[in-house]
């Protein structure tokens, strides 16, 4: 940067901070309006100097953990956050996000407008915050459809569903572990680790390996009550208004046994019962 915009930033939202404002006591003349740079220094957890190099220009490249920690520090919001990071010729790291627990009408809509093809919306623990109509057909035998890890463990339906059982339960483990690791303080994680490992001692021998991993593109193989055999494979797409939210679409192969079966179930389901009401465990 040839002007030194960070720096201009950082001083003019430590002016408009009190000390008060961060639960700080306020002694001694004050010459500024806000905050003193050390003050920011403490309430970010890095060295006074330093943080005087970035006000003053003289340090142009922050971490994305030291922008983190002025962010807090300044009581940025999320706008002015990710100015902030932008100065720094950075972007945001959003993993730490709360999850929103809605799933936007276009979004929604989008899912509708694909009738061949189940689609649904979770978010980091593993809930089935909205699904299509093939969706709700998919996961017909669970009551209700409501945490792809619950429904794994603690319904009977799943060792029948799933053709491979003992590969979806590790997977779907390694991705609440991943959860863990992106947002360990997460009260809905917490709720459900104490659901699932009070009542299946499978799901805690796996959690206790700590394996992690994210939702890949292999394939799931189901055996449906209705349709029988179902091989699909699956795109899971980031939601970028709703940072957590992952976007799953299964596929079949075209012209396959898989993909008649798909057809027949979304007709069998067309004018069959309503889908049961989700709940959390």
């Amino acid at each position: 940067m040839a002007d030194n915009d960070l720096g201009e930033f950082l001083r003019a939202r430590r002016a408009g901070v009190r000390p008060q404002d961060v639960g700080m006591a306020s002694y001694g003349l004050r010459r500024v309006s806000g905050l003193r740079r050390e003050e920011v220094a403490v309430l970010a957890g890095m060295n006074a100097d330093y943080y005087t190099r970035l006000e003053q220009g003289r340090e142009r490249h922050p971490s994305s953990q030291v922008l983190d920690a002025l962010g807090r520090a300044l009581c940025l919001d999320a706008d002015a956050r990710t100015h902030l990071f932008r100065l720094a010729g950075t972007v945001p790291d959003d993993r730490f996000a709360p999850t929103a627990e809605t799933v936007s009408s276009t979004l929604s809509q989008l899912m509708d407008g694909c009738p061949h093809t189940p689609a649904f919306v979770i978010n980091r623990t593993l809930d089935i915050l909205a699904a299509n109509a093939l969706a709700d057909a998919l996961y017909a035998p669970f009551q209700p459809a409501d945490n792809l890890a619950r429904m794994a463990f603690l319904d009977p339906a799943a060792r029948h569903f799933y053709a491979h059982w003992d590969r979806t339960a590790e997977v779907t483990v390694a991705n609440l572990r991943q959860a863990a690791g992106l947002a360990p303080g997460d009260p809905r994680l917490r709720e459900l680790l104490t659901t699932l490992t009070g009542h299946s001692a499978e799901f805690t021998r796996l959690w206790n390996t700590h394996t992690v991993r994210g939702k890949t593109r292999e394939a799931k193989h189901f055996l449906h009550p209705d349709v029988g055999p179902l091989t699909l494979t699956y795109q899971a797409l980031d939601v970028r208004d709703a940072p957590g939210q992952q976007l799953v679409v299964y596929q079949a192969e075209p012209e396959s046994p898989s993909a008649h079966a798909l057809s027949l179930l979304g007709s069998l389901h067309a004018t069959g019962r309503q889908p049961a009401p989700r709940r959390r465990p």
